[in-house]
Formats: structure tokens, sequence, C-alpha cells
């Protein structure tokens, strides 16, 4: 993220940074940056799919950490995709790099990919802890950046734009703020830490005017830079970094920054430098309207070229342009004054109140935020077997559902219809995912939420008249899910863009209508249990099998009920069995059953010989992973629609629900004839939760409902089929109780 090589430069010049003994102040935590730093640099689990428990103890001392500090951090999340699509061309290659890393993990190579919940369990332990939150509609830097400089502390992230922003309080990068070697005694604990200010980049350089920093940053590239734009400034690079060190060439490298720095520092200001590079390219007519001034500075020819390159290098810099009264400050104000309207009113598309709140407190997932404005979603690759469909695939109808929620009442609010009170069935007929031909990038005209468009993937024709099928035989022709048509004739469609062998590819899913509508003005004054039965009726899970298990877990055994019907390949005996333990391990671990200290210590170290160790991929097995990806999947799918529907039911402890090298390492016991009871004979408070869930697994799986909340599938070419409950259950028989 922020300025190519704009980091390496500046990290490896030590005197830009001063020592501080961090303590006593505010701390403005960007929490993208946060959840990415402690997850991917401590040598947790990613190719088994994740230890969440391990991620949560991890964030917890981090946050014991700031508290021992007197340090009071307030965290700001990214929302929803940038609404002007400017952005959109750095996150698909972003996205087509983290296939690549996923393939490259389950091969047992090097590689780097978040776990799918991170960002859920990091939001789940923040609340937990206290620690306050906002999410943002889109891009939270400028936001970020905007609240540390009115209260005038510091920021703590990974992103180099922060090395532009002028912050009162400065910037400390995540490498140099040693939260981990907490030091002093009390209570004067401080954290050793290293703080960048722009004051001290300008000394370092003459003197320089501090309002340069933001054209040094369009002129090296950043995220927002067009290549176009870029394919211009390359041929302009070389005229201005003659003065920098030598080695290193290309766009961003530490010569260039410095080249441009040390040429930058010989102008007054930004006005003059830019009529330098108006110079410098010549006047060739381009096409394009005539650059804007500042205080009366003309620097616009008559729509030649280096007018409009100074009109989009302007145009550039003003999104490091800081107000001087931040939108989130008002939120973290607490008390009567506390309101989302700040940030949300802005839209085009108005949310309702009660979603404000809930996407404003990061409780509602970006995804339907990125539905509901763009009709766009991007689909988190996971460790995976690259040679099948991706994961999210067995998640396809939980995510129309989720969309025909959204969608519909736009659909609905045109025609003025009722909403759940008439209890409005509709018909339902198969549909089709297709891919389609990649449409143009529009440009961002600088950070206005209330930019935010809908007309991506609400175009007639568009996903069925003049697109190609998604090809493929096998089980490659079941990669297009059924879509559903209402018969009120929905013509809109989301952009799902997802792993397709080791490609990304963009395909326009069609969303599915609930058999109950609900209007989303007023969907969450609907009653629970009506909220509560299209959420099982998308799982197809009957109430009554969930009801003797504890509320917390009955979201994740739905689930694992709907992706035993839906993965593909249908998971094995020891995959099932293995994940039920693993939900065991949770519950034990959560510590929070009568009777169960005396026995704790023991349970625990059973568990602990049971995990795989840190970076063992030894007789890593792809198609273990691959299945467990599915149910991860599914789980995420299923959050956001249970968020979206006003938690009918309550949220599970995401951190302890699974642990990648746990139930890896189970699997792989119960593969080599070890049964659950062998498991679990020294635990037997374990053996009866796992009995419970167990039992509660069959319910499931024989009272299905009817399959008018779920599509139907058909796949060739499969070997074998899905495990019968008398399978799973005759290694351990079921047991029934209402409690544990």
């Amino acid at each position: 993220m922020g300025v190519h090589g704009l980091t390496s430069y500046v990290e490896g010049n030590r005197g830009l940074f001063q020592d501080v003994r961090f303590r006593d102040s505010r701390l403005v935590i960007d929490g993208c940056s946060l959840f990415f730093r402690l997850y991917l640099n401590h040598g947790l689990d990613q190719a088994h799919g994740g230890d969440y428990d391990a991620f949560a103890a991890l964030l917890s001392t981090f946050i014991s950490a700031l508290e021992a500090c007197n340090i009071q951090p307030y965290v700001v999340l990214d929302g929803g995709m940038d609404p002007s699509d400017k952005k959109l061309s750095t996150l698909r290659q972003r996205l087509q790099s983290k296939i690549q890393e996923a393939e490259s993990l389950s091969r047992g190579r090097h590689g780097s990919v978040l776990p799918l919940l991170t960002r859920h369990v990091f939001i789940q332990v923040l609340s937990q802890r206290g620690v306050p939150l906002v999410q943002c509609p889109a891009e939270a830097d400028w936001e970020i950046a905007c609240l540390a400089n009115q209260w005038g502390c510091p920021v703590l992230t990974n992103d180099s734009d922060f090395y532009i922003f002028d912050l009162p309080g400065g910037y400390i990068p995540f490498r140099f703020f040693q939260w981990a070697s907490v030091s002093g005694s009390p209570p004067h604990h401080y954290i050793p830490a290293r703080r960048y200010t722009v004051s001290g980049m300008c000394q370092h350089f003459r003197g320089m005017n501090r309002e340069l920093l933001p054209l040094c940053a369009v002129l090296a590239g950043n995220d927002y830079t067009t290549k176009q734009t870029y394919k211009h400034i390359h041929t302009l690079l070389p005229q201005l970094t003659t003065g920098g060190k030598r080695g290193g060439r290309g766009r961003g490298s530490p010569s260039h920054i410095e080249g441009l720095l040390l040429w930058l520092s010989s102008f007054p200001g930004p006005e003059e430098a830019l009529e330098e590079v108006g110079r410098l390219t010549g006047g060739v007519e381009r096409g394009g309207g005539g650059g804007r001034g500042r205080g009366g500075r003309g620097r616009a020819g008559s729509g030649g070229e280096k007018s409009g390159l100074c009109s989009v290098l302007w145009s550039g810099m003003q999104e490091y342009h800081l107000t001087p009264q931040s939108r989130l400050s008002t939120w973290f104000s607490g008390g009567s004054s506390r309101s989302p309207e700040g940030l949300w009113t802005a839209t085009p598309c108005p949310l309702p109140e009660w979603l404000c709140w809930a996407a404003g407190s990061g409780a509602m997932a970006p995804l339907v935020l990125d539905v509901l404005e763009l009709r766009r979603v991007l689909l988190i690759p996971q460790v995976e077997n690259s040679r099948l469909p991706s994961s999210h695939c067995s998640a396809t109808a939980i995510r129309q559902a989720l969309y025909g929620i959204l969608l519909a009442n736009q659909e609905q609010g045109e025609r003025g219809e009722t909403g759940w009170g008439e209890c409005h069935r509709v018909q339902r007929q198969g549909g089709q995912e297709t891919q389609v031909e990649g449409q143009g990038e529009r440009g961002r005209g600088g950070r206005q939420w209330g930019k935010r468009g809908r007309g991506r993937g609400q175009k007639q024709g568009v996903g069925h008249a003049g697109a190609e099928p998604s090809s493929g035989s096998g089980q490659g022709e079941n990669i297009a899910p059924s879509a559903v048509e209402s018969d009120r004739g929905m013509s809109v469609f989301v952009e799902e863009y997802d792993r397709h062998n080791l490609n990304l590819r963009k395909c326009q899913v069609e969303p599915r209508t609930p058999g109950t509508i609900l209007h989303l003005e007023t969907l969450c004054q609907a009653p629970v249990s009506v909220r509560l039965g299209v959420l099982y009726d998308v799982l197809g899970v009957k109430e009554s099998s969930l009801s003797p298990l504890p509320p917390h877990l009955r979201l994740a055994l739905g689930v694992t009920g709907f992706w035993r019907r839906e993965a593909r390949p249908f998971p094995s005996l020891p995959q099932v069995q293995a994940l039920l333990l693993g939900m065991v391990h949770g519950e034990m671990a959560r510590n929070t059953h009568p009777g169960q200290n005396q026995n704790t210590a023991t349970e625990q170290n059973l568990w602990m010989k049971l995990r795989l160790r840190p970076g063992d991929r030894r007789g890593f097995d792809v198609g273990v992973a691959h299945s467990l990806s599915q149910w991860q999947a599914c789980l995420w799918s299923v959050l956001s629609l249970n968020q979206l529907l006003c938690l009918p039911l309550p949220e599970p402890d995401t951190a302890w629900l699974f642990s990648g090298s746990l139930v890896h390492g189970l699997v792989g016991r119960l593969r080599g004839g070890c049964s659950p009871e062998s498991v679990l004979a020294a635990a037997p408070l374990s053996g009866h939760i796992y009995r419970s869930l167990l039992a509660a697994l069959e319910d499931c799986m024989l009272n299905t409902l009817p399959s008018s909340g779920r599509r139907k599938r058909g796949r060739g070419g499969e070997k074998g089929g899905a495990p019968s409950s008398q399978e799973i259950n005759n290694r351990c028989p079921p047991h029934r109780s209402d409690s544990w």
C-alpha cells in the first residue's frame, strides 16, 4: 500500500526517526494493517487454514501491552471498496498475487495468505476487550490521518502514505513499535518506538517546503496512479532524479525517491515544481481539459499534454490534504453526540439508520456494503486445491440469498411493494453463473464517499445476454451455481471476483430472493422468528435440530450441516469428526463449563499433543485443506448473512471454532485408526460435548428443509458420496442434552 519505494528509502535512513518512550497517549491504529501485521509476522499457521485461537491470544497480549503503558488505542478499519474504481486494478492485482501465494503454500513452498476469518476474529476480540473501533465506508487512511491530526497523537500503521501526511503527532511504523518489549517500572511503563515526522523529513532536505511531499508521492507512484499517468511520469523521472544515489532502477527505487526529494527541495512550493514538470513534458497536444491553479496561478495551455499531466498530478496531491476536523472524532466521543450520520449520510444509496450503526461499529461485513453500493464482491483466496473449483463455490447459495435481500429491496422500493408482514412467497427458477469481459475503469475525484456508484452489474443484458457461460466438464461444469430469478423478473447481478484454476475470474451472479421478503429499511423490526426462519431456510436446517445446543454453537452446526451437503468432493468421515472435535477443543479452551477446572490441565495437554507443530508441512494433504476451506467459506458467508438479518442467532466466538493445525492433526490421527472415543478417553467432559454436537449434526442431516432455499447440484465424475449419519455415529453413539 502507499507510495512505491518510499518505505524502503525512509526506513533505510535512521536519521529520519526519533527514538521515543511511548506512553500516556492516545494512539490511532490502522486496524487492517494491525491484523495483517500481527498474523503474518508472528509465525502463525497459514497453510492449514489458520489458528484463530493463537491469533486471538496474540492480539489480546498486544492490547494488554498498550494498557500497561496507559496508551488508549482507537482502531479504524477500512470498509467497502473505493466507489470510484480507481483502485480496482490494484485490488485485482493483489488478489491474483494471493492466488499464486496460496498455490505455493498448498505445495509446501513459501507464501503469505491471511486466513479467511482473521478480520472477524479481530473485531470480536477488540469488542471483548472494550477497544474503541470504527469501520469507515471505504478506505480509511485519510480518515485516520484527519483524526490523528485533530487529536495531535501518532498513527500506528504500515502504510507509506503516512510518510506524506503532515501529522503533528507523527507516524510510528509497526516495525519500530516494540510492543512485545514493554520497559520501565510501574506506573511508568513505556513501549520503545521510533517516530517519524514530516518536519524531520523536510529539515533533512534543506528545509524543503512540506507541501511538496504530496507531489513526491504522485510522481513516485501510489495505489491510485493509473497506467496512463505512470507512462507519462516514467519518461519524466530520469530528468528529475539525477541527483539521487547510484543504484536501483525503475519506479519507486530508493535512488529515485531521494532524487525526487532533492529535485523538489530546489523549489519554493508545489506550483513552481508543477510548472517545471509542464515545461519538461513539452507541449505535445494530448487533449483534455486545462489544469487547475492555486491562488490564481494558471498552468493550463489549451488542452496540451503538460496541462493534462499537471492537472492529474495536482488532483492526486489533494488526496493528502487534511481537514482540521475529523468525522471520526464525533463517533469516538461517546454520549448522545455519537452518531454514524457524519460517515454515512453522503451516500447516494441511503442506508437505513440501523445499518449505519452496524456498519460503523464493525458489525456489518464490508461484503454487504460492496453489494449495496457497487454490486461487486472480491472473494478472498484460500489455501486449497487449485485444480478444483474455488472453495467459495460451496457457499454461493448463501451469498445469493444475501444478495437477494439487499438488491430486491431496491427493486421493490421502486415498485412500492410490501415486505415481510405479508410473508410474500415467490417462485424460483434455475439460472446460470456466467463469465463476462472486463469493463473499463473510472477515475476517482477525491475522497468523496458520496460518489459511490450503483451502476456496475446493473446494466440490462449483462450476465446472460452477450456473456459466455463458464466452460468445463466433470467437476468444472459445476462451478456455475444455480442462480434464481424471482417471479418479478429481477434483472440485477453481482460481480464476483474469484479464483478459477490459477487465475482471477469475474462472474455475474444473480441474486436469489428469499421466500419471505424483508425490506432493508425495516428489516431490524421484523420478528426474530421471521428472520430466523430466513436463515434456517437458506441453510436448509430445522430449528428443532439445533435447539438442544447452546445458542452460540447453533450457527456453526447449521453451517456444518450445509457444508456436508454442498461441499465437493463430499467431506470424508475423518474430516467431519475432526471438525467437531476442533469445536470441542474450543469449548474447553473457553473455560466456561462448571466443574471444568480440575480437568483443564490434563485436557489442554491432550489437545496440544494433537496439534501439528508450527511450520510443519510434512504430509500436507491439499484435499483436506480444500474441504476445510469450503467449510470456512460457508461460515464466512453465513456470518455476513446473520449480521444482515440482525443476528437472529448469536455469533459464535470465532476464535474458538476452528484451529487449522489442530483439525489437520486430528484428521491424520483418525485416518490412522484412532476413534473419537480414544482421542477423548481422558477427557470425559469433552466426550460429552462431542456427542451432543454429533447428535445435532445427525438431526440436521436427517431433517433437512425442502430445497427452496438452496441450489440443487448434479455433479458427474465423482466417486462415493457424503458419509451417512450412521457412519459418523458408529464410533461414538450420540447423546442429546439441552446443556453441557
